[in-house]
């Protein structure tokens, strides 16, 4: 499953990541890699999570190999699991093949598992996170060797309910793209649906002057709160979000 979003430099922006008031540790099987960081000590169970979603998509991809490899959204399957399900609704709204929210999908099931059993959580999978905090949080935008990368960063503020933070690039990891976004980032409600439209976004920006209307498609589709985007020496925002400089 090559979509999720491992990072070839070891994800060094971890290092500036991980907050000092929560448990964090990392969980990986295959392709994919967690940073969790959570206020009780939940490991076990991540793992076990994890290795339960790997499963069933891999079961599923040796079955209907489509699903892997199609970049355009492929037909409803009344049969496939939960995360299949999620992932085939989701891709279809926004015209993008499945395995574009594969990475904010393990983020998202995971976190909800959590869910009942930590005050506070942040489920990082390569760039998208699930997220519930009870304080102000920031998260840091990588950029790669943007000159915003790790420079600028998103104050989110304590809510019941999680948020999904997803970062799309051109420029950094394997994913594929068919724009030159350096980072395409979305703050809304869910990690697996942000993922998704983070890619169809970043899809659109080729240039600078794209800027206004990936942004314009972005800001359409319900759950979305907030939208920044950086490419070559600009960067774009949209929404209710409330920027730091780092």
């Amino acid at each position: 499953m090559g979509n999720e979003k491992a990072m070839y430099e070891e994800r060094t922006y971890r290092r500036t990541f991980k907050p000092t008031d929560l448990l964090c540790y990392e969980v990986r099987w295959k392709e994919t890699d967690l940073l969790c960081c959570t206020s009780a000590d939940v490991k076990s169970i991540i793992e076990d999570r994890v290795l339960f979603y790997r499963n069933q998509l891999e079961s599923y991809i040796s079955r209907k190999p489509e699903f892997l490899h199609s970049l355009a959204p492929v037909v409803s399957d009344p049969l496939a699991p939960a995360i299949i399900k999620e992932m085939i609704v989701a891709s279809s709204q926004v015209g993008v093949g499945p395995m574009a929210c594969v990475a904010g999908a393990v983020a998202e099931f995971v976190g909800r598992d959590v869910n009942s059993l930590c005050d506070e959580y942040i489920i990082e999978n390569g760039g998208d996170i699930c997220l519930r905090t009870v304080r102000e949080r920031n998260v840091v935008v990588y950029a790669g060797d943007s000159l915003y990368s790790e420079k600028v960063g998103i104050r989110l503020q304590p809510r019941e309910t999680a948020y999904g933070v997803c970062t799309s690039s051109a420029t950094v990891g394997p994913s594929l793209s068919l724009g030159k976004a350096d980072a395409v980032c979305l703050v809304g409600t869910s990690a697996l649906f942000l993922d998704g439209l983070a890619m169809m976004v970043g899809n659109l920006l080729n240039k600078e002057s794209d800027i206004d209307k990936a942004l314009e498609a972005g800001r359409t589709y319900p759950g979305v709160s907030g939208i920044l985007v950086i490419i070559g020496r600009r960067l774009g925002v949209w929404g209710d979000l409330d920027l730091i400089k780092i």
